[in-house]
This record gives C-alpha cells, structure tokens and sequence, in this order.
C-alpha cells in the first residue's frame, strides 16, 4: 500500500506559530457536535464566507507548532467535513499531531513552508520523493519523513483501521 499525493489549493496559511486550533471555529463553539453548524463557524473571525471558498483536497499551511494548546477535535472536524484533506505546517505540538494522525488526517512537516506560501496556491505532497512542491513558484521544499507507524495510519485511514490491519495480518503469519 502507498499513500496518495495530496495536491490542492492553499485554503489558508496561519502565519503565527504556536496557534491554537480552538481559535477555527472560536473556543466558545467546540461543544458544538453538529458538524454542518461547526463547519459555518470556520474562520468566521478572520474571514467570514470562508467555508464556502473551500475545495476538497484544499490544504491549510501552518508554522511553528501548529496545533497547540488542548487537543480538542471540532475545529479539526470542521475542516474535514469541509473537505481539507491535511496540513502541511512548520512543525506540529506533539499532541495534536498524534490525535490527528490517529484520526488518519495527514500532516506534513516541512520546514520553510510559511515563507514559501500564499492563500491560493496550488500544493502538491509528493510522500515518495518526500517533497512539498509549489508548481507555480517552481520551488520544491524537503518534508519530514513519516516513521513506519504513522505512514500506516495514514495508509489506513487511521489508528483503529491500522491497528485492525496489524492484527489481521499477525494471525495470517501464524496460522
């Protein structure tokens, strides 16, 4: 099995390192489980319409240790029923990268990113060349090599769905 390239549009570039997820869809709206309600609050403080501007496979671009604060899930829900299809950042706080990526949404690590990006510009995620290629600026950027278990989750579709695969292919080994 071999991940699929990402390739999108840029849907938003969050410029500021350490930002806080709750802040998406506004931390007095992460109780909220519906998620077409959820998905109309995105953004809404800094770009109101911005739902309605996001493409499936859209990307959002983010810096230094994006995800941090509490690992909370709705924003992030958010943007998936919106259709992103992953986060190419900086670096990652290490809780929100390991809910993330137990939830099979893929984040890229690659360093050089922010400078490199606007809202709008089309990205593509080469996992085996490991590159993050910008097509219209001609710029190719090294992205951090996923270990084997993240690689697998992502392939998967998430930590249950892989654990489940490992299982599944142990006992075939021993019977």
């Amino acid at each position: 099995m071999s991940l699929k390239n990402l390739q999108g549009r840029v849907a938003w570039v969050f410029e500021e390192d350490d930002y806080d997820i709750d802040l998406i869809v506004g931390v007095s709206n992460i109780k909220i489980t519906d998620l077409n309600e959820l998905a109309a609050l995105v953004m809404a403080d800094r770009a109101p319409g911005f739902a309605a501007t996001v493409q499936p496979g859209d990307l959002l671009v983010g810096g230094r240790n994006f995800g941090y604060g509490h690992p909370h899930y709705p924003a992030m829900r958010a943007m998936r029923h919106l259709g992103i299809a992953g986060v190419v950042a900086e670096s990652f706080s290490p809780g929100f990268f390991r809910g993330e990526m137990s939830m099979g949404f893929a984040l890229v690590t690659c360093p050089g990113i922010v400078a490199a990006t606007q809202r709008g510009d089309a990205l593509v995620v080469d996992w085996a060349a490991e590159r993050v290629n910008l097509p219209a600026r001609a710029l190719s950027l090294p992205l951090q090599a996923l270990s084997a278990s993240e690689r697998g989750m992502l392939e998967a579709g998430g930590l249950i769905p892989y654990l489940k695969l490992r299982a599944a292919r142990a006992q075939g080994q021993t019977a």
